[in-house]
């Protein structure tokens, strides 16, 4: 065992004896720390002795996405600036980032959970590991970095968007294991098959995540690669990836549930399901600092499973997600929202408020077009006009998208109008 992995062999018992330790000090610790708990808890009439168990936490207020937002940027936080160490973003609906941060041990905790799930695939200080996932405020490739480092393989930091440049040093460094998104590490497979690498290639391990990918593409990437291909879960509000990852049984992603409390809840009710049933996926980290978050809802659909692993751990497994409770798309590790788009044209009179997203998968990358209505009164033929106007909304949608989305400019009433609520996506993915 390593990394503290023995925390996932803990007997039910032992685990949730610690919960109720970890669970007792973080809710003292926010109510004295962040205001915005305390209002909570104070207006349900809890104070922090209340809270005695992990039995309890059903006691506790939820937190939302729109919690994070409204108290941008650092309204959330429970220690001084003079601690945070670094700060991690993702989109939001109206185009202003939910932020993160993180203390010192903060990090060192991110890490060991990453070096847990990669520890999990069987990588090890013998690994030579390439990391093209984003690096910046996008938390996977700096996540998947230091958990690397911490577990002491050779990490080859390569980020995106250099995919020649980076199959070649696949083969030049001899990498053994990358981690990316599953649709990145397919387009690099048909590279890798063009220039008839394959066979070149050392690799043994793929560790998978921000975006969700089917049992199909799971068995494609394994196939073609001549690998073992992993699951890794996270996101940015309660911490990175790291949070849960599969073993090579592949029957669900262990959590690190010592450092991250998981209900699996009705999404209508908010009462919570029981083993195997689907429900909305809610977190409690326990142990963070600078970001510490109570029943955070994530709007992720899935089922929870107790029962002890085949490869021994006991940690609770959650399964493979069947969708989202809200309507964010997420586009090559970037969470995109419908309202994103309709907040972004707003401010552009030559359109309508009128607007189509087509996401569908080509060449194995997903592909974001926005199909957007000209205002009748700006309505022309001219190319060189429509060229200028297509270039400006491009602009405005990358600025508020962090993505650069193909626009396509349509006649005006060009697109189905709906009599009840609008139907403003098509995604072509079929991920579920």
């Amino acid at each position: 065992m390593i990394w503290n992995e023995a925390k996932e062999c803990m007997s039910r018992d032992e685990l949730s004896a610690l919960q109720s330790s970890r669970l007792v000090k973080l809710v003292d610790y926010v109510y004295h720390n962040v205001e915005f708990y305390r209002k909570k808890m104070q207006a349900l009439g809890l104070l922090p002795g209340d809270i005695k168990n992990i039995e309890d936490i059903v006691k506790l207020p939820f937190t939302t996405k729109d919690d994070l937002r409204e108290n941008y940027p650092f309204g959330l936080f429970a220690v001084p600036r003079s601690q945070v160490v670094r700060v991690h973003a993702s989109s939001g609906t109206t185009g202003k980032a939910t932020v993160v941060g993180y203390t010192r041990r903060d990090i060192d905790v991110w890490a060991e959970c990453v070096a847990r799930c990669m520890a999990m695939a069987g990588i090890t200080r013998e690994d030579t590991i390439q990391v093209a996932y984003g690096y910046g405020l996008f938390t996977g490739g700096l996540g998947a970095h230091y958990g690397a480092e911490k577990i002491g393989a050779m990490v080859v930091p390569m980020s995106t968007g250099n995919s020649k440049k980076l199959t070649t040093m696949m083969v030049d460094f001899g990498a053994t294991a990358i981690a990316c998104t599953p649709s990145y590490l397919l387009h690099l497979t048909e590279i890798l098959e063009q220039e008839g690498l394959i066979e070149q290639l050392k690799l043994k391990k793929a560790i998978c995540g921000a975006e969700p990918w089917t049992e199909k593409m799971h068995k494609e990437i394994e196939e073609r690669l001549h690998i073992s291909a992993f699951d890794i879960y996270g996101l940015s509000e309660i911490m990175g990836p790291g949070v849960a990852c599969d073993c090579e049984f592949h029957k669900g992603l262990h959590v690190c549930e010592d450092h991250f409390y998981p209900e699996v809840l009705d999404s209508a009710t908010m009462k919570p399901q029981k083993a195997g049933e689907t429900g909305e996926l809610v977190f409690t980290t326990f142990t963070k600092e600078a970001l510490p978050l109570i029943r955070y809802r994530t709007k992720d659909l899935t089922s929870i499973d107790y029962s002890t692993c085949e490869c021994g751990r006991t940690s609770a497994r959650i399964s493979r997600f069947k969708g989202r409770v809200d309507d964010m798309l997420i586009i090559r590790g970037v969470n995109v929202f419908p309202s994103q788009v309709e907040a972004a044209l707003i401010d552009v009179e030559e359109v309508s408020p009128h607007y189509m997203i087509i996401v569908d998968r080509v060449n194995n990358l997903d592909t974001l077009e926005i199909q957007v209505e000209l205002n009748p009164k700006y309505y022309t033929d001219e190319i060189r006009v429509l060229e200028g106007l297509n270039k400006k909304i491009t602009h405005v949608l990358n600025q508020a998208l962090g993505l650069n989305p193909k626009v396509k400019l349509v006649e005006p009433q060009t697109l189905n109008r709906s009599e009840g609520k609008s139907v403003h996506v098509i995604d072509k993915r079929k991920l579920y």
